[in-house]
């Protein structure tokens, strides 16, 4: 695994960069900012992901810790490949994903190129809880109707796979049965437990 890279920036590409690392240059996929912000002949350091796939091996790199945290979270969500999650943190900043998280506001990420309005809820379905989303974000965010939460759950669930009918079934099984105060991801998890012996059932037939 290379976690990072120290060398001299040979050539940049609006979203790419290659460094001399003691003779050997790498070919590294960065932000469109992170692009900008290089400049031939630099001594830049980059924390990196690699990503191997079954037919090649690309690296993307990363100025700041958090974004390469932030990339390796999106990469967890169902659908989003390192291009897209790249692209999500070319179009946003950090705290600006987290914010979009906490607010269970998804609209942002439907901005990006690449992704799509079920992939745009998944993130932020399956990131809430695990970024650190800046305080006045979360003192300012407000409480979902249960018919939002209904709508945000089995949108998730139609993007997981589950038909339309199975998918509102669940959900409304599982808002009856929900605790005040009760979130999307715990309503998703309630659902998938409960969907997850009947998986014959996904296709709705």
């Amino acid at each position: 695994m290379i976690s990072s890279l120290r060398g001299r920036v040979l050539h940049v590409e609006p979203d790419s960069v290659v460094l001399d690392v003691n003779g050997v240059g790498y070919a590294v996929a960065v932000t469109a900012q992170l692009a900008r912000d290089l400049h031939l002949g630099d001594e830049r350091y980059l924390h990196t992901a690699l990503i191997v796939r079954e037919d090649s091996m690309s690296l993307f790199g990363f100025g700041e810790r958090a974004d390469l945290d932030v990339f390796g979270q999106l990469l967890s969500v169902s659908g989003v490949g390192p291009k897209s999650a790249l692209g999500v943190l070319s179009s946003l900043t950090v705290d600006q994903i987290a914010r979009a998280v906490a607010d269970e506001d998804d609209a942002p990420f439907r901005r990006v190129s690449g992704i799509g309005p079920k992939t745009a809820k998944l993130i932020v379905v399956q990131l809430a809880g695990k970024l650190h989303a800046p305080a006045a974000a979360v003192a300012g965010a407000s409480t979902p109707t249960a018919s939002g939460l209904a709508d945000q759950v089995t949108a998730a669930l139609i993007a997981l796979g589950w038909s339309e009918r199975v998918a509102v079934e669940a959900t409304a099984t599982v808002l009856d049965a929900a605790p005040t105060g009760a979130t999307v991801p715990s309503l998703l998890k309630l659902a998938l437990a409960q969907l997850g012996p009947a998986r014959k059932e996904r296709t709705g037939v």
